[in-house]
């Protein structure tokens, strides 16, 4: 059956986060209910990969109209079949509601999570059936690689590639056409071509999406690449914990071959290229190119000393070129579109989009993309939709666990590679943490350098030793046991390691201590000399709970959720708090009708 009779698609998001929401069972249901009312020939259901509003899954699209359905369970089936696709009324319960006016909002580019945002690596996510050759080819895929391989010489799609300004998306930010020279310029019979796909900051999700949603993207901006280095074998260098992505990107590789996109003589051009999947066993050093190189030739995944750069001795001695998803993401609007459109988004140093996996204390979590030069601000407040609970901010943190935490008095601040560097943080890959006032800076840096230091592969001292005696440092003075010179210790710690690691790793493991001391040295000395965490985080240092007997109305349901029995009264009685029992695990707090309750 022709998809031009169906009368509407019903796109449902199988990217992991709805998955694991219950997308499958929707799906199913959907398909059951469409069967049971004779529609299975009149309604298509299309499987597609993250929408990026992961925070509303599972997530229904309903075309022609385009009506947004969030949080859909299979008990909403049923409604969604008589309602909108059998009488044509919008099921408004379902609807998204904007948390700041309420507001009902029908048509996904309406809302604010959507329409502020500006699609180039994500541009298909969410929108085809990532499974399917034929629907990439359909939005005017693989045209870029045919118009490389046909109509241009490697050297001027080198060239376009630095014209657009493109900087490596995986955390670096260095020039991607420059790479891409470098690794051309190297005389050799064999190059290598390889992307890393070994996602591991906590909280980071981009890459995963967009070999979900839009495999053959990938495959698409790694062809472009071989040709203009002159490889003929890639790697895609992919974590295990991501089997949704192996299971499509494998799918992808196989139709790819089928129609002769992949394998000899691509486009009748004489130009050859295989593609392999190498799966990951979840180092996070392995994201360091020689550490991954030395993880696909059978090695143990550590790094090893630049130069020679990857350009010039890399797999298995030969030249290789390394890019992460996002970058090769780029490669097929900047070769369809041309390079001055690309450098037409974003800042002058820092041209294009850029993917961030918005989560924390904020009401909107999910993937955005956003022209560089977009300022936090706007990222938080407008497309995350605030912070909920009527918190205040206090910090963001970006470029995942080596990344650092910025204050309120940036929320101003540009999104771009130079403006975060002279802030003290980082792009990275794109992890963007919020946190609200009662975050703890001191326990934040505690818990990534904790993340980095247990990543640590060992082979250099300064990594090795030094991420260590900082963590130690740290757990003393969140257990209340700092000591007058722990900070500058921490300082001093902190800038050796960052000039003596060898890799990046090390290079940039202190950068959550440095930042959150550098705007937060207050935190760290409320800690050490005045014994007392002001989030209340840090056990140790928290106080007891207290009860305002004044205020105190006698509910008993402070007392219900106290998990240590610290809390006594009788039924419309004061109700009074044991100092010496309370571990002030705060849940206490949030249940009283009439804020009685506070830490003392």
């Amino acid at each position: 059956m022709k998809d031009s009779i169906y009368r509407s698609h019903v796109l449902i998001c199988t990217g992991t986060g709805c998955v694991s929401s219950g997308a499958k069972t929707l799906k199913d249901s959907l398909a059951e209910e469409l069967a049971a009312n004779d529609l299975s020939g009149e309604i298509k259901i299309v499987e597609t990969g993250c929408h990026g509003f992961c925070e509303k899954g599972p997530i229904m699209i309903v075309y022609p109209e385009g009506v947004f359905y969030c949080e859909v369970q299979s008990d909403d089936v049923a409604e969604i079949v008589e309602e909108h696709l059998l009488k044509g009324r919008t099921v408004e319960r379902l609807l998204f509601k904007e948390p700041m006016t309420e507001e009902q909002i029908p048509s996904y580019q309406d809302i604010d999570f959507y329409k502020k945002q500006q699609r180039i690596a994500l541009a298909n996510c969410g929108k085809i059936d990532p499974e399917d050759i034929n629907e990439y080819i359909a939005l005017g895929g693989y045209e870029a690689a045919g118009k490389v391989l046909t109509e241009m010489e490697p050297q001027g799609v080198v060239d376009t590639i630095k014209d657009s300004g493109l900087r490596g998306r995986g955390g670096g930010g260095f020039p991607t056409g420059l790479k891409w020279q470098f690794a051309k310029n190297s005389e050799s019979d064999k190059k290598y071509l390889i992307c890393n796909a070994d996602e591991g900051d906590p909280g980071a999700f981009m890459d995963r999406s967009i070999l979900e949603g839009d495999p053959h993207r990938i495959i698409e901006g790694m062809l472009v690449a071989a040709y203009a280095i002159g490889a003929d074998e890639g790697y895609v260098y992919v974590r295990a914990e991501y089997p949704l992505a192996i299971k499509r990107l494998e799918k992808a590789i196989e139709d790819a071959e089928e129609y002769g996109l992949l394998g000899d003589d691509i486009f009748s051009s004489g130009f050859n290229f295989k593609l392999h999947i190498k799966k990951g066993a979840g180092a996070f050093v392995c994201g360091e190119e020689t550490a991954l190189m030395n993880s696909i030739e059978g090695k143990r995944g550590m790094p090893t000393p630049r130069p020679p750069y990857p350009a010039v001795r890399g797999l298995w001695g030969k030249p290789t070129n390394i890019n992460n998803v996002e970058t090769y993401a780029n490669i097929p609007y900047i070769i369809n579109e041309g390079a001055d459109s690309f450098t037409a988004i974003g800042t002058e140093g820092s041209a294009g989009t850029k993917v961030f996996a918005l989560t924390g204390k904020i009401n909107n979590t999910g993937l955005v993309e956003v022209p560089m030069g977009t300022t936090l601000k706007e990222v938080i407040f407008e497309i995350g939709g605030g912070l909920g609970q009527g918190k205040k901010f206090k910090a963001v943190q970006t470029g995942g666990p080596s990344g650092g935490c910025l204050p309120e008095d940036y929320l101003d601040l540009p999104i771009d590679y130079d403006s975060l560097l002279d802030a003290g943080t980082m792009m990275g890959s794109g992890g963007m943490v919020v946190m609200d006032e009662d975050s703890c800076m001191v326990d934040v840096a505690r818990f990534f350098l904790n993340f980095t230091q247990s990543e640590s592969c060992g082979k250099c001292t300064p990594c090795r030793e030094g991420t260590k005696r900082m963590l130690e440092i740290l757990n003393r003075i969140t257990d209340g046991e700092g000591k007058d010179g722990d900070i500058e210790l921490l300082l001093e710690l902190g800038d050796h390691i960052k000039s003596t690691s060898l890799c990046g790793l090390g290079q940039s493991a202190p950068n959550p201590v440095l930042s959150t001391v550098r705007y937060f040295r207050d935190e760290y000395e409320a800690h050490i000399h005045d014994h007392n965490c002001p989030a209340g985080v840090c056990s140790d240092l928290a106080g007891a709970y207290v009860i305002d007997e004044e205020a105190c109305i006698g509910c008993s349901k402070c007392a219900k959720v106290c998990p240590v029995d610290a809390i006594s009264g009788e039924i419309k009685n004061p109700f009074t708090i044991d100092p010496d029992v309370c571990i002030a695990c705060g849940a206490c707090e949030p249940e009283c009708p009439v804020d009685a309750i506070s830490q003392g």
